[in-house]
């Protein structure tokens, strides 16, 4: 039972674990669910008021004076505090969407510091790095050079919370840094979690663009061994955009070998899995059940046809279909 997981409901660990002792174990009294997990019981009984606050627990009298706890349904009292919660992320996602109207609102008549941020030092840079990707909404670019700085729990973190929600990443890495141990594992880590990954043999610059409006690139200031700038200025993102745009199109798709390591991918067009994976998509299978007829993950089928939307510029599934009938990779249907 180690999969549920409470507290972003606004359960405390030590609450999650006894109302989930209560639902799986049973009702218990104090000294027995304090022995059932090892704590004090004045520690379990302090817990239990809170649950009990909350709607969670009840208690019933047992034959020998000491009252009884037991869990309140889940599907009653959970969802009570899930509702409460949706109403608070609400209440923040519309106050959060009104100050966003109001920066922008701004902006023109916005000092240039508004507009482009200096960040100066190693922890002050990280911090602006794990804004950025936990604010991105729909998508996070990025260029690794050949020096790159190995990333905190925290930044790989964050990442994976991103990828977690949707956000799609495009990485292109420059080909001299696989050669530093963090770069490989950190690409490995970051293929296997759907991440488009590619790579040139050199990329300008190090480069991070959130949802096409906020960019951070580094900037070199005497006294200062770290420091970045923070873009906002559309025009000025607009650029780094198009620039990461035109490095992306020529880079080459990286993938994971039969070892586990990253190995470059043929670019010029689909393998015989590719076709495979394309002839069932059309004719309209799920991406598990094309993976189950191919013998591979649906996320895998995603990932390939990720790749080939990519290789043709689609923008679509539909799209794709079209462009693979027109390049002769698949039988067009009369």
């Amino acid at each position: 039972m180690n999969d549920i997981e409470l507290t972003a409901l606004g359960l405390s660990p030590a609450e999650e674990t006894q109302y989930r002792s209560l639902v799986v174990d049973g009702g218990a009294t104090t000294g027995v669910l304090a022995a059932r997990l090892g704590l004090i019981a004045a520690e379990v009984h302090e817990v239990l008021d809170a649950l009990a606050k909350l709607g969670l627990v009840e208690t019933v009298p047992s034959d020998d004076g000491a009252p009884r706890w037991f869990a309140a349904p889940p599907d009653v009292a959970l969802h009570g505090l899930l509702n409460s919660r949706r109403h608070e992320l609400s209440v923040a996602e519309t106050s959060v969407a009104r100050l966003a109207a109001i920066f922008r609102s701004d902006l023109g008549q916005a000092a240039i510091g508004d507009l482009v941020e200096v960040v100066l030092g190693a922890t002050a840079v990280r911090s602006r790095f794990l804004q950025i990707q936990r604010a991105a909404r729909h998508e996070v670019c990025a260029f690794v050079d050949a020096r790159p700085v190995a990333l905190s729990g925290q930044e790989n973190e964050a990442e994976g919370e991103a990828l977690g929600r949707g956000v799609r990443f495009r990485v292109v890495i420059e080909r001299s840094a696989f050669e530093a141990p963090g770069t490989v594992s950190d690409a490995v880590d970051a293929i296997e979690s759907d991440a488009q990954v590619r790579t040139v043999d050199r990329v300008p610059t190090k480069l991070v663009v959130a949802d096409g409006t906020v960019a951070l690139v580094p900037l070199a200031v005497r006294g200062y061994q770290t420091a970045a700038l923070v873009i906002r200025a559309a025009g000025l993102v607009q650029s780094l955009v198009a620039l990461f745009e035109s490095i992306w199109s020529s880079a080459v798709p990286i993938g994971l070998g039969d070892s586990g390591r990253p190995v470059e991918e043929a670019a010029a067009g689909p393998d015989d899995a590719d076709l495979a994976v394309l002839a069932l998509m059309l004719t309209g299978l799920t991406d598990d059940a094309v993976g189950k007829q191919l013998g591979m993950s649906g996320r895998t089928v995603q990932r390939r046809l990720r790749v080939l939307m990519d290789l043709t510029g689609s923008t679509s599934r539909m799209q794709l279909g079209w462009e693979a009938s027109e390049r002769g990779w698949v039988t067009r249907r009369s």
